[in-house]
């Protein structure tokens, strides 16, 4: 594989891109405002002005997008990736989405003599950043051997789950586990505060114990400083809470935390926080009428 089609260049996209480059992949983009690609323009991405286009010539098509709908409206229809992509093109969805859309995309795909995974991350903007996300894959292991490569160039962590939807429902999973530690790591830090504690001083010797934790090392200290730039935004995690939460029902299974947290998360996002990181939990525990 040599040249890769990439869709969606937020802040998780843009680092990932960087990432495929420094491993030698040619990357040609596409993303519905091109200001957001202009840096990576600069830096030798190939510009392509549809859909259609960024599926030309491509080994692997790459997307990381939004929102469920914003998937389902680059996979199905005219002119867009499974019409657009050549049979035996990788088409890799690593937008954090639904399971059962994943399947569809799957079904549909390898109709087309795609090969299609589902392959979500995990890490942050950080480990965007640094080559480090952990990412969850589900679909083929024709298809898994032939990608990793890529995933490697992008991260450390990689593991084939299963079958088409295997990976949304392992990021899902991984959704409800942050979700009961962003409380847990908010909920400490406003007690440390209003009891007078150094928080910074608490956190350094807390961590080493069986409160460490990734939130701890990497969100707890920008709460700290009130620091709520996003490396993950509010309103894509409360996204990832509804889908868990549907899928919890699906399973008929009860997930009382993870319903406190969407709760939580709901109040902070009618209340402006959507565009903010996730660590700004702290401020809703700080300033409980906001």
């Amino acid at each position: 594989m040599k040249t890769i089609g990439f869709i969606g260049l937020g802040v998780m996209g843009q680092s990932m891109v960087r990432n495929l480059m420094r491993a030698g992949f040619d990357v040609q983009a596409y993303t519905r405002t091109k200001e957001k690609a202009a840096d990576l323009l600069a830096e030798g991405v190939r510009w392509c002005d549809s859909v259609a286009t960024v599926c030309q010539n491509a080994d692997a098509v790459i997307t990381i997008v939004g929102y469920p709908s914003d998937v389902e409206s680059l996979y199905f229809g005219d002119g867009m990736i499974l019409q657009s992509a050549e049979p035996g093109t990788l088409v890799i969805d690593m937008t954090t989405s639904s399971p059962t859309l994943a399947e569809r995309i799957a079904e549909a795909a390898i109709d087309r003599s795609l090969l299609p995974l589902d392959a979500p991350v995990t890490g942050g903007d950080v480990g965007a950043k640094n080559g480090t996300l952990s990412i969850l894959v589900g679909g083929g292991e024709y298809a898994f051997t032939k990608a990793r490569p890529l995933f490697e160039a992008m991260g450390q962590s990689i593991e084939r789950m299963g079958y088409a939807g295997s990976g949304q429902y392992s990021k899902l999973a991984n959704q409800i586990a942050i979700a009961g530690i962003m409380m847990g790591n908010a909920e400490m830090l406003a007690f440390a505060k209003q009891a007078g504690l150094n928080p910074d001083q608490l956190r350094h010797t807390i961590r080493g114990g069986a409160a460490g934790s990734w939130t701890l090392e990497n969100l707890v200290p920008r709460m700290i400083i009130e620091d709520y730039a996003p490396g993950f935004f509010i309103k894509h995690f409360l996204k990832d809470m509804r889908l868990a939460l549907e899928s919890a029902a699906q399973l008929n299974i009860k997930l009382p935390s993870l319903e406190l947290a969407h709760k939580l998360y709901a109040i902070l996002e009618e209340n402006g926080y959507g565009e903010n990181g996730t660590q700004a939990l702290i401020d809703y525990y700080m300033h409980q009428d906001v």
